[in-house]
């Protein structure tokens, strides 16, 4: 799988979690209310798009994991189950993979900066030492 659809899955998990959470099973037929927090609202866009551009057979298995997730919402299972049907459709639809990236707020762009003699400018890379003479134990 490539790492933009990664990215892209993970992206709709808060705003699906979140739709699932407001509105149960039944955020594919309920109109969206304004007062509710927009994050929900996103999410059940998300659905509803993903769920119409599937056929029949599909869109009874994303009904399926929309319903476990509603019935469960502190289950990460039934969470993973909702967030793999929708990264079955994302990957089998191109257009549909723009549309719902379309919707989403863009992600927020990360600056590291390193200034300094042996500075070093990193993201999520683990253990760094930078010195002279340095001894390390495990």
């Amino acid at each position: 799988m490539s790492t933009e659809l990664v990215q892209l899955v993970e992206q709709t998990g808060p705003y699906l979690s979140a739709a699932v959470t407001a509105y149960g099973a039944a955020v594919l037929t309920r109109a969206q209310d304004a007062a509710v927090d927009a994050t929900a609202n996103l999410g059940q866009r998300i659905i509803q798009t993903v769920w119409h551009r599937r056929r029949r057979s599909d869109q009874a298995a994303l009904t399926v994991a929309l319903e476990e997730a509603a019935a469960e919402p502190e289950s990460a299972e039934a969470a993973v189950d909702l967030r793999r049907q929708i990264e079955r459709a994302l990957r089998e639809d191109d257009r549909l993979r723009e549309d719902v990236a379309a919707m989403l707020p863009p992600a927020p762009q990360v600056v590291i900066t390193a200034t300094g003699e042996r500075s070093i400018a990193a993201q999520n890379i683990g253990t760094v030492i930078n010195g002279d003479n340095t001894t390390v134990q495990r």
